[in-house]
């Protein structure tokens, strides 16, 4: 398992739906037996940090995902928008 798949198994797009106004996790109890089977990143942060060429500062990420409805123009410049604003990936 991976954190990823655990968290998207819990909350998956419930943060998206539009009839929420707000939501926010405030506690989350994991198994000991569910934790023991995560193995760890493949690497640390170092890494990625090397793959990206960025030190010294949080990296940003984001996605923008195409359900929002936007045309492929306007998905194209919301992407090259956050880009430009700073996101790494």
């Amino acid at each position: 398992g991976s954190v990823t798949n655990m968290f998207t198994s819990i909350v998956g797009n419930v943060f998206g739906f539009k009839a929420l106004r707000a939501l926010r996790l405030e506690d989350l109890r994991i198994p000991t037996a569910y934790i023991k089977t995560f193995q760890g990143p493949p690497h640390g942060i170092q890494v990625e940090r090397d793959k990206l060429n960025k030190y010294g500062r949080p990296l940003l990420g984001c996605t923008i995902k195409p359900k929002l409805g936007l045309s492929a123009k306007n998905y194209g410049r919301a992407v090259y928008e956050c880009l430009r604003g700073g996101l790494d990936f």
